[in-house]
């Protein structure tokens, strides 16, 4: 439910705080008060087109702050969820309009755009009036409602699944048609592309590995030279080995004598001759491992150029050959086997196609027969809104030429509003009032079945009398029931009905130098008299308020 609502600086209204109860509340006031400010104001806030001239004159900006209480499960908290916005359990709508034209919006203090400003608000309120740009005719929504009607839902979200089923197997059967083209008119080029690769062989990191390779045996002879010296380095005299074996035998043969004086001598100098013999042998397998045969940096530069030069032509890295390979081999195979995976794409297709088909149908036989129910029960409430002599169908037109996730079916609501006319669209045929009125047999019909929470009624009663105005807030405090009902109205037998009355009035400030709007909410005593100015008029008399407690005591 809206819970409250606060305005600052919109054309007459400076300051005004809002709480919102349950239920029905009604807004009254003499012709020229401010009402239609007040529902500019909350259009603004639920999305409608911003206008510098809504603000205040003399400020430079004016805002409306709309706050909501919803159900844990209501779809707007996901909507908000994937958009990165937090909400638990309350909504706070909040538009700025600057004097200088731009304005902008935030939900729960997080700017949002005016797109997701109106989807949020399309959720949450129903304005219907005089206007047409207030009421919700949009032929989208009649589908919806009728489905809400005939408690169609899970039928039609069983179908939205077979919907995707049924795109993803088209996309695929068209994807994998594309594929075989493409692979049907490369044909010639793929067999040499991918025998050319096939033939080269190209493998992960084969470049760097290469490089490194032709790198080291380029400079083999600078690293040979570097281990000739070394050798000559340890050789030296040649005798030198030989006298370090030499001294080695004669100190071993007088340490027994020595007692272990020369121990640590004769362990160094044998580990000398150890690392030295080491040396030489490393020296010789690094001599080994240097040792390059031409034709291997010959056949090393062979297999660099050759990769490089097809990673040219097909306009990729040397790494990425592999792929690209892999990539001409699996079109070529799509080729050789696509009979047999195309004949399998197309099985799937028309399994899914006959699926869905067969589900749109059904659903579209419910939605002609509850049509005639919805038909019924609209026509039965037409009689006590002044529109006995009018018509209500609900139009289902079947297209299975134009699927959908939520079926074959253009559903719209059609009306004719005097005897032998045709029927035509609620917005080409019925007035402002009678549209108000058909909108509202409808609600009451579809009670809270996709309804949003918050229905806003504006003069739906003009130009009627008594009787009708009565069945109207009968209607209205029905509706109220299950949903938060705000409505305008000139009729004592609406406002009779509130449970929440409020006056918007005009009022002169600063010794007549300006106007501002005032809503005040309204005590029983309040009620009563406002209830008897609207039956008199301007002169309250006391048959008027006499008249007026019969009206609340019948509808307290």
């Amino acid at each position: 439910m809206l819970t409250a609502l606060s305005i600052r600086d919109i054309v007459l209204i400076e300051k005004l705080d809002l709480a919102l109860d349950e239920g029905l509340t009604i807004l009254t006031g003499e012709t020229g008060a401010g009402k239609s400010i007040l529902l500019d104001s909350l259009g603004l806030a639920l999305g409608a087109r911003g206008d510098s001239s809504l603000v205040r004159s003399g400020q430079s900006k004016g805002s409306v702050t709309a706050s909501f209480s919803l159900a844990a499960d209501h779809k707007a908290f996901k909507i908000l969820e994937e958009q990165g916005i937090e909400a638990e359990g309350e909504i706070v709508i909040r538009r700025i309009q600057n004097a200088d034209g731009p304005s902008r919006a935030t939900i729960n203090e997080q700017p949002v755009s005016l797109n997701l400003l109106r989807q949020i608000a399309g959720l949450l309120v129903e304005l219907h009036g005089q206007h047409a740009d207030r009421a919700l005719v949009d032929v989208v929504a009649h589908r919806r409602l009728l489905d809400a009607f005939g408690g169609l839902e899970s039928q039609v979200e069983k179908l939205s699944v077979l919907w995707r089923s049924l795109t993803t197997a088209r996309d695929e059967l068209a994807e994998h048609k594309v594929l075989m083209a493409r692979a049907e008119a490369e044909r010639e080029y793929l067999e040499h592309a991918a025998a050319e690769l096939g033939e080269l062989n190209p493998e992960p990191d084969e470049e760097q590995h290469l490089a490194e390779r032709r790198q080291l045996m380029m400079q083999s002879e600078q690293y040979i030279s570097a281990l000739d010296e070394a050798e000559n380095a340890l050789a030296g005299d040649s005798s030198g080995e030989a006298r370090l074996h030499a001294a080695l035998r004669r100190l071993e043969r007088r340490k027994e004598g020595a007692g272990g004086r020369l121990d640590d001598v004769c362990a160094a100098l044998d580990r000398v001759i150890l690392e030295f013999n080491e040396a030489e042998r490393a020296m010789t397998e690094a001599r080994r491992a240097f040792a390059f045969d031409p034709k291997d940096l010959e056949k090393s530069e062979e297999r660099l150029f050759a990769l490089r030069a097809a990673a040219r032509k097909h306009k990729c890295t040397v790494d990425q050959l592999a792929s690209v390979r892999a990539r001409f081999e699996s079109d070529l195979k799509a080729l050789v086997d696509g009979g047999t995976k195309l004949k399998h794409l197309e099985t799937a297709h028309i399994e899914a196609q006959s699926l869905y088909e067969k589900s749109a149908d059904v659903l579209s036989a419910a939605r002609r027969k509850i049509s005639k129910a919805l038909d019924k029960a609209v026509a039965a409430e037409l009689p006590a809104l002044k529109l006995e002599r009018a018509r209500f169908e609900t139009d289902v037109q079947a297209d299975a030429t134009k699927p959908g996730a939520e079926g074959i079916d253009r559903v719209e609501f059609v009306v004719a509003a005097n005897p032998g006319t045709p029927l035509s669209p609620l917005m080409k045929v019925a007035s402002g009032g009678e549209l108000a009125r058909f909108m509202l047999a409808l609600k009451v019909v579809l009670a809270a079945k996709g309804s949003a929470p918050v229905l806003i009624f504006d003069e739906i009663d003009t130009g009627v009398g008594g009787a009708v105005a009565e069945a109207i807030g009968k209607r209205l405090r029905r509706l109220s029931d299950g949903l938060q009902v705000i409505a305008v109205t000139h009729s004592p037998q609406v406002a009779a009905r509130a449970g929440q009355h409020l006056l918007i009035s005009k009022m002169e400030e600063l010794g007549g130098k300006r106007m501002v709007t005032r809503v005040q909410p309204l005590s029983s005593p309040s009620r009563r008299e406002e209830i008897a100015r609207m039956l008199s008029g301007a002169s309250v008399t006391d048959a008027a308020r006499a008249q007026a407690d019969e009206l609340l005591a019948g509808h307290g």
